[in-house]
């Protein structure tokens, strides 16, 4: 069994590159794919976006790394109420002011910091609205 998290958005492209630099990933290349599905006529110019000098479809963005693999779908809606699952960074105390410095210089925006459960946590919002924690 292979673990993916997917997450909604307005710019799955966008979002993919804020996590694939959150969590050290890489974006994934779908050029070959894309190219393909073109020739075959299976899908359409539309369906398509030029990602820097990738092409890629326009409604998933993707990327991968150690753990796992991040799945970007574009939705009309735009998210409206607290996630019911979140991400939580854990990178050490001694980490932890340096790791949100970091994410916030990404694109990320601090919520909140406390320590009511224990170790210092950081609950921040990624630039499509989503919470996560760091501590």
């Amino acid at each position: 069994m292979k673990l993916q998290i997917a997450f909604d958005a307005a710019d799955p492209h966008a979002l993919a590159r804020f996590w694939a630099a959150a969590l050290d990933y890489e974006v994934e290349d779908h050029t070959v794919v894309v190219d393909g599905l073109l020739a075959a006529g299976r899908i359409t110019e539309e369906e398509t976006v030029a990602d820097g000098d990738r092409r890629a479809f326009r409604d998933v963005a993707t990327c991968h790394g150690p753990g796992p693999r991040i799945f970007i779908a574009r939705v009309p809606e735009p998210k409206s109420a607290k996630n019911r699952m979140h991400l939580d960074l854990q990178v050490g105390p001694d980490a932890a002011a340096g790791e949100v410095a970091r994410l916030v210089a990404l694109g990320a925006e601090v919520l909140w910091t406390t320590s009511d459960r224990g170790p210092v946590t950081t609950t921040l919002r990624d630039p499509e609205g989503n919470e996560f924690c760091v501590s």
